[in-house]
């Protein structure tokens, strides 16, 4: 669980919801750990106020460690970045958990980063956007984003490797109202409202 201005990661279990383990992310300031994305290797974690990502290395057979630690991965590459204002939000990968795809909601614009060296590269949308960006989910090469404020979800249609795509539809619905994340269980989305 992503600990937001702690500056922590929390870890339960999943059917008895006992804290498995409180993990500290970064004691710099301002810091706000705002989503995560688990992949076989690690859990990487994004912090909205500060240009880097965080990974919390997994076990083999994809536990926590006895004593789990976290690597700052600073973000580079084509990310903009200006202190003050609130970056890098939503956070997926790939089936293989070699790319992670990052939504900077200031600029609205999609990356996909390297999860070695944190070197972002813009993902071309031609001219469009995704102000607002929040939650993401990658279905294949589906990518659905949640536009906090717009209270809508934009799906971008993505290329083989991640490098372009194009926004072909907006899911929209009178109940969402400052939708933040989204998930999705069989054939269906499930977007939860800020409020």
């Amino acid at each position: 669980v992503a600990g937001g201005a702690t500056g922590k990661a929390y870890a339960y279990n999943a059917d008895t919801g006992q804290s498995l383990a409180v993990i500290s992310l970064t004691t710099s300031s301002p810091t706000f750990i705002n989503d995560e994305v688990v992949t076989r290797e690690a859990v990487y974690f994004r912090d909205s106020s500060r240009a880097v990502l965080y990974r919390v290395a997994l076990q083999a057979n994809g536990s926590l460690p006895s004593s789990p630690t976290a690597q700052e991965i600073p973000l580079g590459g084509d990310f903009e970045f200006v202190a003050g204002q609130f970056y890098a939000n939503g956070i997926d990968a790939t089936p293989n958990g070699k790319t992670l795809v990052v939504v900077n909601t200031f600029t609205g614009i999609l990356y996909r980063v390297n999860p070695t060296t944190g070197v972002a590269k813009k993902i071309d949308l031609g001219s469009d956007a995704v102000p607002n960006g929040d939650g993401i989910l990658l279905q294949g090469r589906t990518l659905y984003v949640v536009q906090n404020f717009l209270n809508q979800v934009a799906v971008v249609d993505l290329n083989a490797k991640y490098t372009a795509g194009e926004i072909v539809d907006t899911l929209t619905n009178p109940n969402l109202d400052i939708p933040s994340t989204i998930s999705n269980m069989g054939n269906a989305l499930y977007v939860g409202n800020v409020r």
